[in-house]
């Protein structure tokens, strides 16, 4: 049975950061390892500061380019969890399907709520 996040997707970015956060730290001191782990921790935690200045935007077109930033940062998250499974750069085997499944779902909801927004920035016109 799939764990049930939290609805607050603030909340959800903490914790994906937190995670990500966790992750990097756990990863090796070879030179790969550091350097994809650095690539991870500034894509993994960007996203919760892009939805905090989303939430502060001064227009319908600002809120939908900071949540564009967030999205790509997300993107680029799970590429760099998708090559960390690929290479076996975490230690013991851990098991990253629980995060790419969020990222997966976090992705999703940025990529709806854009849409929204472009919708509505349409409607307004």
């Amino acid at each position: 049975m799939k764990e049930e996040q939290p609805y607050d997707l603030e909340e959800r970015l903490l914790g994906f950061g937190a995670r990500i956060v966790t992750l990097t730290k756990a990863m090796g001191s070879e030179y790969a390892d550091r350097h994809i782990a650095n690539q991870l921790l500034r894509a993994g935690t960007a996203p919760l500061s892009h939805h905090g200045e989303a939430q502060a935007a001064e227009s319908q077109r600002d809120f939908i380019h900071k949540m564009h930033l967030a999205l790509k940062e997300l993107r680029e998250s799970q590429r760099w969890l998708r090559l960390i499974d690929r290479s076996k750069l975490i230690p013991n085997g851990r098991n990253l399907e629980p995060l790419l499944d969020e990222t997966d779902q976090l992705i999703r909801i940025f990529v709806s709520s854009i849409a929204t927004a472009r919708k509505n920035q349409k409607d307004r016109e």
